[in-house]
């Protein structure tokens, strides 16, 4: 095929780290957007690896999908009865633990747990959250799962989709870095929306990583991030 000649990183944007980026993918569930990012990662579109798979639940479909594939797992937070016993992992061991597998990026891959100050802050600007709606509509506590979409079909919302942000300290408050668009029609049930909804949840979070471990995520003065294509410094994604 055709060979693309990489253009060299804006200015301004975010740097590259040496060597392929590993990602650490954070999940409470069945997993299926880091199933998407993992396959991008085997095809070449997302020049990554993943080191590790977090999760709350050690018996979630991700944990195991990550069993099947013989990658790295970590529960956090703590069970109860770790807690009690004195076991498991503090904010401060995760962030250490991550730190030994060689970690450079976290994606969030629906976990519904409140990300550590900690983590945070060690990985700023490197740590994406997927969110199945419009960011700043349909966000916050308890906007998770089926609910956003029962939400949506509610209000009468005629657009929704997917939005991948950088995390912060709240929930849903990050800096959005890129969002897809789908219909919601008039005979629609949430469930039909939250499959429309999925489906560019598996294009956009692949996208949005390659841009960011490649370095070509820009910073406006403001804070905000936009993605400058491939083999350009000017068009924007």
């Amino acid at each position: 095929g055709a060979k693309h000649r990489r253009a060299p990183a804006p200015r301004a944007a975010a740097t590259r780290d040496a060597g392929p980026a590993r990602v650490a993918v954070f999940v409470s569930g069945g997993g299926s957007n880091m199933r998407a990012l993992h396959a991008a990662m085997l095809d070449g579109r997302v020049d990554a690896s993943v080191a590790v798979v977090v999760s709350n639940s050690i018996d979630c479909g991700g944990i195991q999908w990550a069993n099947d594939n013989g990658l790295p797992t970590l529960r956090y937070p703590p069970s109860k009865q770790q807690r009690e016993a004195n076991e498991g992992l503090s904010p401060e061991k995760l962030v250490e633990k991550l730190e030994e597998l060689g970690v450079t990026h976290v994606c969030l891959a629906g976990y519904l747990r409140l990300i550590p100050p900690e983590l945070c802050r060690r990985y700023e600007n490197k740590m994406l959250n997927v969110h199945p709606a419009l960011l700043p509509a349909f966000g916050g506590k308890g906007m998770h799962g089926l609910a956003v979409h029962e939400a949506v079909v509610a209000s009468g919302a005629r657009f929704t989709g997917p939005t991948i942000h950088f995390v912060n300290e709240k929930f849903d408050d990050g800096k959005i870095l890129a969002q897809r668009v789908v219909p919601v029609l008039p005979t629609d049930t949430p469930q039909d929306v939250a499959k429309r909804v999925l489906e560019k949840e598996h294009e956009v979070f692949p996208h949005a990583l390659a841009a960011l471990v490649e370095g070509r995520v820009e910073f406006r003065e403001d804070g905000v991030p936009r993605i400058v294509a491939r083999g350009t410094e000017e068009t924007y994604e």
